[in-house]
């Protein structure tokens, strides 16, 4: 089957309403997924700027389903702090969170955190590729059953089970343990934009979900390429392809049920022809697409076979028929 998700972007909007209206919205769907943007930098003004991770905490208890997929840089963020906020998110949502990792460009980012100077584009997706792997350490640094919770003993955790990742990175060091349990997942659902060259490197190692920005005329060739490449490049790097799903990322704007009928037809054509796993959307007007996209786009795939009719599962992960990751911490502590 096929797997769709949606960017819930409302540019401006603090209202944390619209959000968990386009959320409940996209799980009526059966998507897999929703997107919210975020970005480090100044604002003006009149603009208003919201935190995606703690606007999709506020989703998360307004819905069962649906997986929470906000964006997170790494750039002047500390790779603890980002491990605990996902996970965090896990928590809360009983298992649908995942992290879209980004990096933050640019000098006017950088002078207003002023830690240090900006830095070109391939050192900070080197930069967030070492963060993107010490948060998943840090998810594993706690096995699946360290905690004890033993109100006799008042043991709270079996210390065996909890390991310090002893982390060096680029201008950076995490010692570790976590101080969240490991998430209900065990590693939420790591996605990358992979459109550029330099976050693509990241895609093949890090993600589960690699998007690739595309306008709705370009060749489903060129998108095959794409997935091929980076389905070569994770089996390089030692990883099975077959847990690297490939979304195409496209700009939608709907207007008429008819729309919605061409918008199933590429989905289906692009799907078939074995371009893509499936299709991220990005809605010109969030209120008018995302609702034509339900009632529209949606039947019409289920109808043809290619979109399910439920939800398979209740972590996101299972939505997405990738399997829960093994603590690498737990069978070196069995082997020792």
């Amino acid at each position: 089957m096929m797997h769709l998700a949606v960017a819930i972007d409302h540019p401006g909007t603090t209202d944390p309403r619209p959000y968990v209206h386009a959320a409940r919205l996209a799980e009526r769907g059966r998507l897999d997924f929703v997107t919210l943007g975020d970005a480090f930098g100044p604002r003006t003004p009149r603009e208003s700027r919201i935190d995606a991770l703690a606007v999709l905490a506020r989703v998360a208890p307004a819905t069962e389903r649906i997986g929470l997929v906000p964006t997170v840089t790494t750039t002047h963020t500390e790779p603890f702090h980002v491990s605990s906020a996902v996970s965090t998110l896990d928590w809360v949502s009983r298992g649908r969170a995942g992290w879209a990792v980004d990096v933050s460009p640019g000098e006017t980012a950088a002078r207003l955190f002023g830690r240090r100077p900006a830095a070109p584009d391939d050192v900070l997706w080197r930069e967030a590729d070492a963060v993107a792997d010490v948060v998943a350490r840090l998810w594993d640094s706690w096995e699946d059953d360290a905690e004890i919770r033993d109100r006799a003993t008042g043991r709270f955790i079996d210390r065996d089970k909890l390991h310090y990742v002893d982390f060096q990175g680029p201008g950076f060091r995490v010692r570790g343990p976590s101080i969240v349990p490991r998430p209900p997942q065990g590693r939420p659902v790591v996605v990358v934009d992979a459109t550029a060259g330099p976050a693509r490197g990241t895609a093949a190692r890090r993600a589960d979900v690699a998007l690739v920005r595309i306008g709705s005329a370009d060749d489903p060739q060129q998108l095959a390429a794409v997935r091929a490449e980076l389905h070569d490049s994770a089996r390089a790097h030692g990883r099975n392809p077959r847990h690297l799903r490939v979304l195409a990322s496209v700009p939608v704007a709907l207007h008429t049920a008819a729309d919605a009928v061409a918008l199933a037809d590429l989905a289906g054509r692009w799907y078939e022809d074995g371009a893509v796993d499936g299709l991220h959307i990005r809605p010109e007007q969030p209120g008018r697409d995302l609702s034509l996209l339900v009632d529209g786009t949606v039947p019409v795939l289920q109808h043809r076979g290619l979109l399910r009719r439920f939800h398979p599962g209740g972590t996101l992960r299972e939505h997405l028929g990738l399997p829960r990751p093994a603590n690498r911490y737990a069978p070196a502590r069995e082997t020792a």
